[in-house]
């Protein structure tokens, strides 16, 4: 399992990072909301933690932006913020858990078991993607379209899958060029109309009804029409 800890006070964060350690946990560590977040945006994490009095992000601020980009990732707060009010900034933020300060580390780690594992059943049972006859397995990497096989690139297939994952929802091209490729958006390059047009052909073509979907002036969506 991998975690990441949001925590700006190092000497506790030091603490929780052996004790996941010790427990055979992989745990990262950021000081502060936007360190946080570009770590987060790197890595694929099984659950992370969150303080809310962080520096430059605060840590409700924080899980609505790991809310926009991952719907499905457990968020626990861990915080001395006690109140009500505060419980429940952390709930429609989209936390799964909030764990309140001073703690003891055998029920954090009770609360990441739980957590962790309820999110590793829902994965199971979402292993493969659907809209309409099209269907990507996310064990064996296959993708087909009215059970036929469809045939993709490495790069083809990160596309599909985040077109799924976000489907109905409009993705930009600048979305797009972050999360799949990787990249800061460049404005003259063509490269993602040229993905979606080798997608178009291979899943479209010969195909009802017709899936990908350009919106002008705001970029892609995949549903059924």
């Amino acid at each position: 399992m991998k975690l990441l800890l949001v925590e700006d006070e190092p000497k506790l964060a030091s603490f929780i990072q052996k004790g996941f350690q010790n427990e055979g946990y992989d745990l990262d560590v950021a000081y502060d909301g936007q360190m946080g977040l570009s770590l987060f945006r790197q890595h694929a994490y099984d659950l992370i933690i969150l303080d809310v009095n962080l520096p430059y992000i605060n840590g409700f601020a924080l899980c609505d932006l790991i809310r926009a980009d991952n719907a499905h990732v457990p968020v626990l707060f861990l915080t001395a913020f006690d109140s009500l009010e505060d419980k429940v900034l952390g709930f429609e933020a989209g936390a799964d858990d909030y764990l309140v300060k001073p703690f003891k580390f055998q029920e954090l780690l009770l609360r990441t078991r739980a957590l962790t594992k309820r999110s590793a059943d829902q994965s199971a049972v979402k292993r493969v993607l659907r809209v309409a006859d099209l269907e990507l397995n996310l064990e064996s990497k296959t993708v087909t379209r009215g059970g036929q096989r469809i045939g993709l690139t490495a790069k083809e297939y990160a596309l599909l899958e985040y077109l799924l994952l976000n489907r109905g929802k409009i993705i930009s091209r600048v979305d797009i060029t972050e999360k799949v490729w990787e990249l800061d958006f460049d404005t003259n390059t063509n490269v993602i109309d040229v993905y979606i047009s080798h997608l178009r052909r291979k899943l479209d073509k010969g195909f009802t009804p017709k899936l990908i979907h350009t919106v002008v002036g705001m970029g892609y969506v995949l549903r059924e029409e």
